[in-house]
């Protein structure tokens, strides 16, 4: 092989889109990362920010809502035969179980599960970093996914956007 087709070689390999979404960290890693920031800074400086009775009925009803959401999304994308692991190829477009009502089940169980804990626990600096993870959830995993989703399943998921919310 010559120097030139070699080149070309190359070029081509770099120049295909990976059939992965590329977001920036594996999404459970954003939600435990702004959630230990939160704990811990709530540990060293305790804010109370709800009565103790109301933290305790409501942190563990959010956290048992995200825990069976999760279940459910994880057990429909199984059904489905598709990957949960954001860093390996989907190969079909899920609108069964949970994503009849959001197209990201998994990510709202991950939200109500971190707002469980941060209630229950009472700490004020967790539920303030919330909006910062969801941000960067959104633009660093959800809107890459988005993209190639469209990408990848065309009119399928974009008329399955149309029909679904992102989140509720």
């Amino acid at each position: 092989m010559s120097a030139e087709d070699h080149d070309k070689k190359n070029n081509d390999v770099h120049d295909e889109v990976p059939d992965t979404p590329g977001v920036i960290a594996h999404p459970p890693l954003i939600y435990a990362g702004g959630l230990s920031a939160g704990l811990l800074a709530s540990y060293f400086l305790p804010v109370p920010f709800v009565p103790r009775t109301v933290a305790r009925v409501l942190g563990w009803l959010l956290i048992g809502s995200g825990l069976i959401l999760g279940f459910r999304g994880d057990r429909t994308l199984r059904n489905a035969g598709t990957n949960i692991n954001p860093y390996e190829p989907v190969s079909t477009v899920v609108i069964e179980g949970p994503y009849r009502f959001t197209r990201n089940p998994l990510y709202f169980a991950s939200t109500l599960i971190y707002a469980g804990i941060a209630v229950r626990l009472n700490a004020l600096w967790a539920a303030l970093l919330l909006p910062l993870v969801l941000g960067v959830v959104q633009r660093g995993v959800i809107e890459r996914e988005e993209r190639y989703l469209e990408r990848k399943f065309g009119e399928e998921y974009i008329r399955y956007k149309t029909q679904v919310r992102r989140w509720i």
